[in-house]
Order: structure tokens, then sequence, then C-alpha cells
């Protein structure tokens, strides 16, 4: 539930708060100032009502003036937006082998970071205790109260089920199989807790800050594992259990007789994850590879047999991407996770297959990119993910109704 800081008083804040202000909050959310006039022929309302509104959303803090517009005779209009400086959220993107979070404001911007090697098989008491005395250091460095928490994003390498926040039989993550994630963070800051899968935070992190205005957009993390964020519409799509994306385990024709840590054969992770690149380049390799890293730095030193391995493991993945793109029509892939660094090479294979293989229409304006957010894209998606619930319809609202019985 969102609460007000201590704020002056206005004229109108005596009033009974406004129902309905989430409907002009939403025009409020990019940023841009506009005038009362502005909403009400944007929202068809009468003015009374949109001026009962804003008042409402300037008490919660979330909305505040912004200067005066232009005047065309007489006193000059006021103009209000979003105000970012409300509340802060923490984004939290936890990897196998590392942990990041974010203290951010209300539009995204980050105000303090902490960064740590940990491993996921520490165990959930562990990681979430480091993560919770995070969040405690971040509000210090920004120098926020713990009452100006709104929300706690999180993103975790494994399979969670969205609505409970819950990992649900995460391979690398052992320990943690339906770990009330929410409940244990809420021991020690009572809001509300996000969970999700790291790839769909990822596709949030890279549209949010870099595809803003794109609403159809695949996020591909090509790592150990491979999988996709789905943005449609500007949503996320979960899927009826939170499992769409999993394109690591698409069967692929070629690998038959490839068995994979799922327990089928076939699985294009079997074939184009970072282990089996590792077991393929290792039967030549003259020196130990043991990790996607070990890859990256051989295509990188030019090495052939690198290269070739780095590009039809591209052309794998594009042949499960072709059938993507025919199926949902992404107007962007973004090609992201530790292999990605390997460069051009792995695009150049996913684009030869991609735009091969999937109807001409549906690659005419395509584009498949590497990730800008990079390593950060995790951290920020998790923000995002509880922005997005903060400033939510829902959330505005009762934010409204419990202002009203306060």
């Amino acid at each position: 539930m969102l609460k007000s800081p201590p704020q002056a008083s206005s004229p109108r804040s005596a009033a009974s708060p406004a129902p309905g202000a989430s409907e002009v909050f939403q025009l409020l959310r990019d940023g841009r100032p506009r005038t009362r006039a502005e909403l009400a022929q944007l929202t068809g309302l009468a003015r009374s009502t949109v001026a009962s509104r804003v008042d409402t959303l300037m008490t919660l803090g979330l909305v505040a003036p912004d200067g005066g517009a232009a005047s065309t005779g007489g006193r000059p209009p006021s103009l209000f937006a979003l105000n970012p400086g409300a509340r802060v959220v923490v984004g939290a993107d936890i990897g196998a082998t590392h942990a990041r979070a974010i203290l951010a404001d209300l539009s995204g911007r980050e105000l303090a970071e902490e960064h740590r090697a940990l491993a996921i098989g520490e165990g959930p008491d562990a990681v979430l205790g480091w993560l919770v005395g995070t969040v405690d250091t971040l509000l210090g460095r920004g120098n926020r109260p713990p009452a100006e928490l709104a929300a706690i994003g999180i993103g975790l390498p494994g399979p969670v089920e969205h609505e409970t926040g819950r990992p649900i039989n995460p391979p690398i993550m052992p320990g943690w199989d339906r770990f009330d994630v929410p409940a244990f963070v809420r021991t020690r800051f009572d809001v509300p807790v996000l969970v999700d899968n790291d790839v769909n935070i990822m596709a949030l992190g890279e549209r949010g800050f870099h595809w803003p205005e794109t609403t159809e957009l695949m996020f591909v993390k090509v790592a150990t594992g491979i999988g996709a964020g789905i943005i449609s519409g500007g949503t996320l799509q979960r899927g009826a259990q939170g499992t769409a994306g999993d394109l690591g385990h698409v069967r692929v024709p070629h690998a038959d007789e490839i068995p994979c840590r799922c327990g089928n054969t076939g699985c294009l992770e079997a074939l184009a994850g970072a282990p089996a690149l590792v077991r393929t380049l290792s039967e030549h390799a003259t020196g130990e590879l043991a990790t996607s890293q070990d890859v990256i730095d051989l295509v990188r030193s030019g090495d052939a047999r690198a290269v070739q391995v780095i590009r039809q493991a591209g052309r794998d993945i594009g042949d499960v991407l072709a059938t993507c793109v025919n199926l949902v029509n992404p107007s962007v892939i973004v090609i992201g996770g530790s292999l990605a660094q390997a460069g051009e090479h792995l695009l150049a294979g996913i684009r030869e297959v991609v735009y091969r293989r999937s109807l001409p229409l549906a690659t005419e304006h395509l584009r498949v990119a590497p990730s800008v957010a990079g390593e950060r894209a995790g951290v920020l998606g998790a923000a995002v993910l509880a922005i997005d619930h903060v400033l939510s319809p829902e959330a505005i609202e009762a934010a409204c109704a419990a202002l009203s019985t306060g």
C-alpha cells in the first residue's frame, strides 16, 4: 500500500479523496507535465472532477506541480507531472553465482547499487538474508527512510510461479523449491515483493530502458540455459504456469540423441547452451575449457573452430526463433546472456536462419540486435517490475481508498 510522505497542505487537501484518480495518474506516468484542462480533454471528465483527482494524487505525493504553462491572458494555468522522488523501489537480480541490487526512484533512476559474488546454491536463508541486509544498506546510501520504500522486485535463475513468488523445481537452486520468497523478505520490509525468473526481468529491463516505444519484443538469454522473455502488446507474457519462453527445451530435429538435463533428448539447450559448446570445443582444444567465458575468449582470439561452433549454435537457436517469429511476430529480438558476448558470430548465425525460415511479412521490419543493457538488464528489469506494480491502476486506487479511510 502506498503511503504519503509528510508535505505541506494545499487549499483543497481537506476534501475527500477522489475515486478514479488512477485514470488521471496513468496519463501523467510518462513524466510529461500537463494542465488540468489537458487532462480533462484527454479523459473526457469534467474539470472539477479532474481537479479533485489531481488533488488526491498530490496528497499521496505521486503528482507535483511543475511550474506554469504559457498564459493566453490572465493567470497562467498550472502544470502537473509525476513526482518520481515520492517513493523508491529496490530491484534485485540474483544469478547462479552473483547478486546485484539497486535503489531506484519511480522513474527508474538509479540512486544506489550493491553487487557481490554469491552462490545461489547457498540456499534461500543465506541469499535472501544478504538481500534484506542490502536493502537497508541501499536505503541508507540513498538517504531514504524505510517508510518511502514502496516495493521490491526480485529476479531468480529458475522457474517461478509469479502469483506466489515461489521457485518451482529450479534445477540449479538446491533448497529453493516452493520456498516462500516474498514472505521471507516481508518479515523485514512490509511492502509488496514481486518475484520472476531472470529472463523475464531481463526483457523488462531491456525494453524499459532501451526500447521503450517497442510493444512487441523478445529477449533471448543464451547462457548455460536458453530462454526468452516475451513482451506482446506492451505486456510481459508469462503463460498459464509462468513457463512461456522456455526455448531451451524445444526439440531440435538433428539433436535427437543428445540427452538434456531435463530428462528428454534433443533439446536446444543440450545442443547450443554453454555446457554443450564447452564439450564440443574440448574435443579439439589444447588447453582446458570449463566455462562460457572460455568459449568467448576462444572466439575473440579468432580461433576458427570456436567461431564455427558459436555460429552453428546461432543457427540452431535461429531454427527455434524462426518458429517464434511466425507465431508471435515480434518487431525486435534482443540477444543477451553470457554467450552473447561472443559478438556478431552468434548473431550472424541467428539472423541467417531467422530471415531465411520465417515468413517475409514477419521479418520485413524485424530487428535482431545485441543487448544494450548487458549484465544490468536483470537488475533494471527487477526495478521495472516493482515500479509497474506500485504505479498500476489497482495500486493507485488502493492508495486512494486507504487515504479516504486513514
